[in-house]
């Protein structure tokens, strides 16, 4: 048993939309107190890094309305009910770049904000891109713009804040880790 463990005594899901559940959950702490829990449950996601044989980075630009603004991401997507992450991965590189590959390798998994939700996100890596002989269709309230970046350009985002995600950061951070320029 975890020292830190807290036991939920009652749960009640008060929202379920198309993404996300909310739930408040009745929770004894530790020291024998009780307290409420507010809690995101999420089907978890993917994201990709996706290097061309140019050794440019495939971003995404898509508008993200709960910040009220556009960030350049890597292409990333939501797990569909009982599809495997790999295989959601590769469908969301198709869907956003028109890219795609036969090698992914799973870099790690990270959850995103635990303090308040369970989504995972399964981050893969790609070196070995082709162009889709045909695209493929963006989910219908999905708007994207393709942007293939090198290394320092990326950073210069960073810098500009129009990078500013842990996904995203985390991809950069990994590739200057692995030796990319």
């Amino acid at each position: 048993m975890n020292k830190f463990e807290e036991k939920t005594t009652s749960s009640k899901q008060i929202f379920e939309g198309k993404v996300v559940k909310l739930q408040v959950d009745e929770v004894t702490l530790p020291d024998g107190n009780t307290s409420k829990r507010e809690i995101i449950k999420h089907p978890g996601a993917v994201a990709v890094i996706a290097i061309t044989p140019e050794e440019k980075i495939v971003f995404v630009e898509q508008y993200r309305k709960p910040l009220e603004k556009s960030l350049v991401e890597i292409p990333a997507g939501k797990l569909e009910i009982g599809e495997k992450p790999e295989l959601s991965a590769k469908r969301e590189l198709e869907e956003e770049t028109g890219y795609t590959t036969d090698e992914l390798e799973l870099v790690t998994s990270f959850y995103t904000s635990p303090g308040f939700a369970d989504e995972i996100i399964y981050l893969y890596f790609t070196n070995t891109l082709y162009p889709l002989a045909e695209e493929k269709a963006l989910d219908d309230d999905e708007f994207v713009e393709l942007m293939e970046l090198s290394l320092e350009e990326a950073e210069e985002l960073v810098k500009e804040n129009r990078i500013h995600d842990a996904k995203t950061a985390y991809a950069i951070l990994y590739l200057k880790l692995r030796g990319m320029k």
